[in-house]
């Protein structure tokens, strides 16, 4: 390979008419509408169910390791940077084609969970809710990359991102708020495929738009291709999934993990490990020249250049987007357990989670959005650690205060908003720090390991839950999140540096 074709950027997906000005806003509602409906249901719908059916809290913590599989979405986004989808991709273009994959994939898990809602056997309830997870990251490692090759300045992603995250929350509230509803007046079965059929609409919709500029073949052909190689995917990822399954839980088992293990030490030194391994790692990369392996490696070279190009700098901006969304995730692991341990029944929950949760979310991510774009992101950014810390406190008022629609429509509405703010914020400081060359890979993992330390402290939250009860917990989770700032001044003006063309 020349230097060359090493160093070029790759062509941005066309800009068909369905991804013109005028309608990218209703495109990628549509898609964070898509990823949105299904992250609840392995997540606080899942906690909520498992409750219900006397499952032990430490077990339901690490039932939140699921939310682990986001965090290294960084594993396969090259592929989908690399691959198009037969049929989907030649058809409709390579970030289209995946998301269709992936749909598909969430309503067949979402369907496979709603036939095994009796959680009489744990390990299947986790092999599906693995799968949803997987099938839900992919889909938004499709949709972010797409995003970023759209826009790629703060003005133009604010309203890409708050369109995108109006439609993720939007539908992460109607799927938790109508699943819990649902489940109360019927059962976890039905609320399961009420929110698949859901998850299912938009399919039609991504299936009707115009072809790509350079499409191949026809649209039934496109089709029906497409359908025969989302069932292979589908099939080699159920497969994988149960083996790998199968040893990490005979590993656990021989390790004697169970209800009564504290893991929380564990998980603190397994947190550390990244941070000394970039630490370790990061001299050496810094001085690497253009031609190393390391740098033009399709595989490891789109997260060695986040290191090369901000230097020692990627150590307090990995801190940063660390602590930042930790607040959010503890929230979204154990809020439904502590609602429901504080004596509210799940068809108050639906509605604070519907009525009450879908506007206040909405109102924080316009107002997070365009903060983004008026402000220094220093000043959004710090602005959005102290939302993020308040909308946690708040559930400690909720433990104490005797159970009242008024307070946990508050709690919820407060929790929310601030969520919503900071998320947008947060969304549109890690686009700008990604390089153009290799936006789903950059954004996966830095999107990815944002997540990592949060969640796995989600996972440990039952034991630490045990150990320092509700309002320990939640005063600890937005403490951590107002962590943030400390990094703030370290990386204001963080700046990558840039590699010289050279010629072949």
């Amino acid at each position: 390979m020349s230097a060359e074709a090493a160093t070029a950027v790759p062509t941005p997906a066309p800009i068909t008419p369905a991804t013109a000005p005028a309608t990218r806003l209703l495109l990628f509602g549509l898609l964070g509408f898509s990823a949105g409906l299904p992250y609840y249901m392995f997540s606080t719908v899942l906690s909520a169910r498992l409750t219900t059916h006397g499952v032990d809290l430490v077990i339901i913590g690490f039932f939140g390791w699921v939310q682990l599989l986001p965090t290294f979405k960084f594993a396969w986004a090259p592929l989908l940077d690399r691959y198009a989808v037969p049929g989907f991709g030649r058809f409709f273009g390579k970030r289209l084609g995946w998301i269709m994959v992936a749909q598909l994939g969430i309503f067949a898990s979402m369907v496979a969970m709603a036939f095994t809602s009796g959680d009489a056997s744990l390990p299947v309830t986790a092999l599906f809710a693995v799968l949803l997870a997987f099938w839900t990251t992919t889909l938004e490692v499709a949709a972010d990359a797409w995003r970023i090759e759209l826009a790629p300045t703060p003005a133009e992603q604010g309203p890409l991102v708050a369109a995108n995250l109006w439609g993720y929350r939007s539908a992460m509230v109607a799927a938790g708020s109508g699943a819990l509803i649902v489940a109360d007046h019927a059962n976890w079965t039905w609320a399961y495929l009420a929110i698949a059929a859901g998850a299912f609409l938009p399919l039609p919709i991504l299936a009707a738009m115009r072809p790509a500029p350079d499409r191949i073949g026809s649209r039934s052909g496109a089709l029906a291709t497409g359908l025969g190689a989302a069932a292979a995917l589908l099939g080699g990822s159920l497969i994988i999934t149960a083996v790998v399954g199968y040893l990490v839980l005979g590993l656990a088992d021989a390790a004697g993990i169970g209800a009564k293990t504290d893991a929380t030490r564990a998980v603190l030194v397994v947190c550390l490990l990244p941070f000394v391994a970039m630490a370790v790692a990061l001299p050496r990369i810094v001085r690497l020249p253009e031609t190393a392996f390391a740098r033009r490696s399709t595989i490891i070279g789109p997260y060695v250049d986040i290191f090369w190009r901000f230097g020692y700098r990627a150590l307090p901006i990995l801190g940063f987007v660390t602590f930042y969304r930790m607040g959010d995730v503890l929230t979204l692991a154990l809020s439904k357990p502590l609602q429901i341990a504080a004596g509210y029944d799940l068809t108050t929950m639906g509605i604070a989670d519907g009525a009450v949760a879908l506007p206040s979310s909405m109102a924080g991510v316009a107002l997070g959005a365009w903060l983004a774009v008026r402000l220094r992101l220093f000043w959004a950014l710090a602005i959005g650690a102290v939302g993020s810390a308040l909308g946690n406190w708040i559930f400690v008022w909720l433990w104490y205060a005797p159970p009242a629609g008024h307070v946990i429509y508050i709690a919820t509405a407060l929790d929310q908003f601030a969520h919503g703010l900071e998320g947008a914020v947060f969304v549109v400081y890690l686009s700008m720090l990604v390089n153009p060359r290799y936006p789903a890979a950059q954004y996966a993992f830095l999107s990815g390991f944002a997540f990592l330390l949060p969640r796995l402290l989600a996972g440990a939250g039952g034991s630490i839950q045990r150990q320092i009860g509700w309002d320990g917990f939640f005063t600890l989770s937005g403490t951590l999140s107002l962590a943030a700032v400390v990094f703030l001044p370290f990386i204001a003006r963080a700046a990558p540096r840039t590699a010289p063309r050279t010629t072949p």
